[in-house]
């Protein structure tokens, strides 16, 4: 089988770097790709928005599966522009439809999703700039710290989480009037803030039957100690430690099966990743946000914890014969450490030559690389995820970090305590 995965960060690399491992696979095509990627597939230099540009190298190298990385294209439709064209309507493509795709794409239809299927979250309310002075009461009814989320896509960005109420009314004037995250923040919800500690919950559905992949715990922040700027993801961990079988149970009976559930009545088509962002207070789940596709870096650290054949995995999804599948996981921790640039999640420079990645002993995820005549360099901010495994989560960190001192570029920076709180 021929397979095309979209994007070109880490999460695609390690999904690359598994489906490398299947014997169904014939040949792996990768759109546009990284400078790992192309060690294990082949890199084509297409735009993931550009659809059309995607259906020609479809149809040219006679690919059977889609995989979609990243959540843009997902949300602008991609699988639908599968199922309307009569060249792609056979093709399997992994990822929700483009209404499934706002779970994602709007957080005031997931947060709708989660108050008619009654799945656990924050109270909240949403608006718009029309209504800026009901929103200034509604700060006043809750405590701080404040919580403004943007409503569509920002990059990651577009959630802020504010302690003083002066400041709070300050960045929600900017997003609902001043255009701050653009038309993403034309709606803004505002949602009491949650205290207890995050972790992840990854599922895979064809709509009717699921299984739950590995969970983890990211680390968002730039800075030790979880301070600083937001990015998008500096390491992660799987398992989360604290994630004993009462709370996964409790995980898959108020979250899980309830969004199964909620997307077959509400007659949402879904095939591919669910990705659920929970705050665990007193030991009780509540969602904070949907994903529709994997999580970066989470997927560095899940993906190899399967043990199983994940093309295999993906045709059932595709067939759906889920139900039928068993899926076999790696008791082992995993941890992934994020090699960024120098000025990261800000400005920050491209094209430094990258070395020592030869003598390491972990698995290096390529995120933001790209080769220039025989020099590997950075092309993002986040540039390498170092994945290790041990039993002892603490061993597995200890690796990933020894690792980490033999990689060189200029400017490398990472964060030195991950699995701090843990």
């Amino acid at each position: 089988m021929n397979v095309l995965i979209l994007g070109s960060g880490g999460r695609e690399h390690a999904l690359a770097w598994k489906l490398d491992q299947s014997p169904q696979l014939n040949q792996l095509y990768i759109a546009p790709g990284n400078a790992g990627t192309a060690k294990v597939g082949v890199n084509l230099p297409i735009s993931i928005s550009d659809f059309e540009a995607i259906k020609k190298i479809v149809v040219q190298y006679q690919i059977k599966l889609v995989i979609v990385g990243p959540e843009v294209p997902l949300v602008d439709g991609i699988h639908d522009f599968f199922s309307a064209d009569s060249k792609l309507k056979d093709i399997a493509v992994i990822g929700p439809k483009k209404e499934g795709a706002q779970l994602e794409g709007s957080k005031q239809f997931a947060k709708e999703f989660m108050i008619r299927h009654e799945i656990p979250t924050a109270k909240y309310k949403s608006f718009t700039k029309d209504t800026l002075q009901e929103a200034f009461q509604f700060l006043k009814e809750l405590s701080p710290p404040f919580v403004l989320k943007a409503d569509g896509l920002a990059a990651g960005k577009g959630v802020l989480i504010i302690q003083d109420i002066d400041k709070a009314k300050d960045e929600l004037t900017a997003m609902l009037t001043n255009d701050k995250f653009g038309a993403a923040g034309n709606t803004v919800v505002i949602e009491e803030f949650l205290d207890g500690i995050e972790m992840s919950c990854f599922i895979l559905t064809d709509g009717k039957d699921y299984v739950i992949l590995p969970n983890a715990k990211d680390y968002k922040r730039i800075g030790e100690g979880d301070a600083g700027l937001n990015t998008g993801g500096m390491g992660a961990i799987s398992p989360v430690p604290f994630a004993d079988k009462d709370l996964l149970n409790e995980i898959e009976k108020t979250i899980v099966i309830p969004s199964i559930k909620g997307l077959q009545k509400d007659r949402i088509e879904y095939q591919g990743f669910l990705f659920v962002g929970l705050m665990i207070v007193k030991n009780k789940p509540f969602v904070i946000e949907y994903n529709v596709r994997m999580g970066d870096p989470e997927t560095e650290v899940v993906i190899p914890r399967i043990q199983s054949d994940l093309l295999e995995l993906f045709i059932a999804t595709t067939t759906g014969t889920l139900s039928e599948y068993q899926m076999q996981i790696n008791p082992q921790s995993a941890v992934t450490v994020m090699a960024v640039s120098d000025g990261y999640p800000e400005s920050y420079k491209k094209g430094k030559i990258i070395s020592g990645l030869d003598s390491i002993d972990a698995q290096v995820f390529h995120a933001g690389t790209k080769m220039e005549g025989e020099n590997m360099v950075t092309n993002g901010g986040r540039v390498l995820a170092v994945t290790s495994l041990h039993t002892d989560f603490k061993e597995a960190l200890k690796n990933s970090y020894n690792s980490l001192t033999q990689i060189h570029f200029d400017g490398i920076k990472y964060r030195s305590d991950i699995g701090f709180d843990l």
